[in-house]
C-alpha cells in the first residue's frame, strides 16, 4: 500500500513537471506569433496635410541701379587742362566737367579755316570765267550765225562755257566741303569740354590734370562716371514657379541693410518675358522713387513680394509622394490604420514641400516615406507621438525665395 502512494506520487510529479513544460512551450510560441504578428505590421509615420495660403510672400534678392549711369571718355585727344567736378558732385545737364587741352585740334581749325578762304577765292574765280565764256559764247553764236565766224570757233567758245560752268560746281563742292571739315573740327574743340550728359551724381573721377587722354572709349580711360539716382531700377530673378504670379504693376516692398526696420516701395514695371534657361528664372524690373536721395545704386536689397496663390490648395512634404507608372499618387491614413492611395495632381515644387491642387484635403493624415508596394486597404500601425516639421529651414527659405522669418 506504501509503495503504490510513492509510485502515484511519483506519477503526479512527472505529470506536473510534463504538463509545465508543454505550457511554456505553448506560451512561447504564443508570444512568438503575437510579436512576428506585430512585425509584419507597417508602422507608419503621418503628418496632417495643410492647405495652402491665400496669399504668400517670398523674398528675393535685388540688383539696384541708377534709372540713368554712363561712363565718360574723351572725344578729343590732349592732356587734362583741369577738372571742376568731384565724386558725390551733383551737376546739371551741360554742366563743366573738365577741360583739355588740344593744340594739334586747334591748329587744324585754323588751317581749316584758312583753306576756306581760298577755296572760296577759287570759286569766284571760277563764277568770273564762266560769266566771260557766257559773254564770249554769245557773241560767238551771233557771229557764226551771221557767217563771220567759223563754226569750229562756235563750238570751241561753246565748250569753253560748259566747261566753264562745271568748274564753278566743282568749286561750290569744295566750299561745301571744307565748311563740313570746319564744322568738323569746330566739334572736335567743342569736345575740349567735357560735360555732362544729363542732371545727376559724379560717382567715380578717373582722371587728373595732366592726363593724356585719347579719344574713343576703346583707346582711352574713362575720365567720369555719373548717375542719375532720382529714380532706381532694381533687376530680380524670380523662379520659374513664382513666374506667372509676377505681373507689372504688382507692388512690392524694398528693405535695405544700412536702413534696418524700414521698407521702400517699388513698383514692377517690366519683366524679360522669357524664363533665362541656365537658372530656370524670370528677369523683372522694378522702379522705385528716391527724389530725397536716401538710397544708393550699386548694392543690393531685400525685394518682398505679396503674390496671390492658386485658389484650393494643399500643401505637403515631399517625401509623401509615390511615384507610379500610371502618375504620382499619395497615400493616407485613417485613425485605424486603413490606408488609402490617392491619384494627385502636383502643382509648384517648393523643395522640401510640394502643392497638391487635386486628390487630397487639408487635415488629411499622409503617410511620410511611403513603401512603394503600399496599396490602398492595406493596414498598419500608426506612429506615436511622431511629430514632423513641414516648415522650411533658414537656408531652404532663402533658396527658394521665401522669408525665413
Amino acid at each position: 500500500m506504501r509503495g503504490l502512494l510513492v509510485l502515484g506520487t511519483i506519477g503526479a510529479v512527472l505529470a506536473a513537471a510534463a504538463w509545465s513544460g508543454i505550457a511554456s512551450r505553448l506560451d512561447a510560441e504564443t508570444a512568438l506569433a503575437r510579436v512576428t504578428d506585430e512585425a509584419a505590421v507597417p508602422t507608419l509615420a503621418t503628418v496632417v496635410a495643410q492647405a495652402g495660403p491665400r496669399e504668400e510672400e517670398i523674398v528675393l534678392p535685388g540688383n539696384v541701379q541708377a534709372e540713368f549711369e554712363t561712363t565718360i571718355f574723351a572725344r578729343t585727344s590732349g592732356y587734362v587742362k583741369r577738372w571742376s567736378a568731384d565724386i558725390g558732385a551733383k551737376v546739371k545737364a551741360g554742366a563743366l566737367l573738365a577741360e583739355i587741352d588740344s593744340p594739334e585740334v586747334d591748329q587744324q581749325l585754323v588751317q581749316a579755316r584758312a583753306q576756306l578762304v581760298q577755296v572760296q577765292a577759287a570759286l569766284t574765280q571760277a563764277q568770273s570765267n564762266t560769266e566771260l565764256a557766257r559773254v564770249t559764247n554769245g557773241r560767238t553764236t551771233r557771229l557764226v550765225g551771221q557767217g563771220w565766224s567759223s563754226e569750229q570757233q562756235g563750238d570751241s567758245d561753246r565748250l569753253k562755257y560748259e566747261a566753264s560752268v562745271a568748274a564753278v560746281a566743282v568749286a561750290k563742292a569744295n566750299v561745301e566741303a571744307q565748311q563740313a571739315q570746319i564744322s568738323r573740327l569746330e566739334q572736335l574743340t567743342g569736345f575740349e569740354r567735357v560735360t555732362a550728359p544729363f542732371d545727376g551724381v559724379v560717382t567715380a573721377r578717373q582722371v587728373d590734370v595732366g592726363n593724356l587722354v585719347n579719344a574713343g572709349s576703346g583707346s582711352g580711360p574713362e575720365l567720369f562716371r555719373m548717375a542719375d539716382t532720382r529714380k532706381l531700377r532694381i533687376y530680380v530673378q524670380v523662379p520659374q514657379s513664382y513666374a506667372a504670379l509676377v505681373k507689372p504693376g504688382l507692388g512690392v516692398d524694398l528693405r535695405f541693410p544700412e536702413y534696418p526696420g524700414r521698407t521702400f516701395p517699388a513698383t514692377l514695371v517690366r519683366d524679360a518675358n522669357a524664363i533665362e534657361p541656365h537658372s530656370r528664372t524670370l528677369l523683372v524690373e522694378l522702379e522705385a522713387n528716391n527724389a530725397n536721395g536716401e538710397l544708393l545704386p550699386g548694392g543690393y536689397t531685400e525685394v518682398h513680394f505679396k503674390l496671390k496663390t492658386a485658389g484650393h490648395t494643399v500643401r505637403i512634404s515631399a517625401n509623401a509622394l509615390l511615384f507610379r507608372a500610371e502618375g504620382p499618387r499619395i497615400a493616407t491614413a485613417d485613425a485605424e490604420g486603413r490606408v488609402s492611395v490617392h491619384e494627385v495632381t502636383i502643382g509648384r515644387d517648393l523643395g522640401t514641400m510640394v502643392e497638391v491642387l487635386t486628390g487630397i484635403e487639408p487635415g488629411d493624415a499622409v503617410i511620410l516615406n511611403p513603401p512603394a508596394s503600399i496599396v490602398s486597404g492595406a493596414r498598419g500601425r500608426l506612429q506615436k507621438d511622431e511629430k514632423v516639421d513641414l516648415r522650411l529651414s533658414a537656408r531652404e527659405c532663402r533658396a527658394f525665395g521665401k522669408d525665413p522669418h
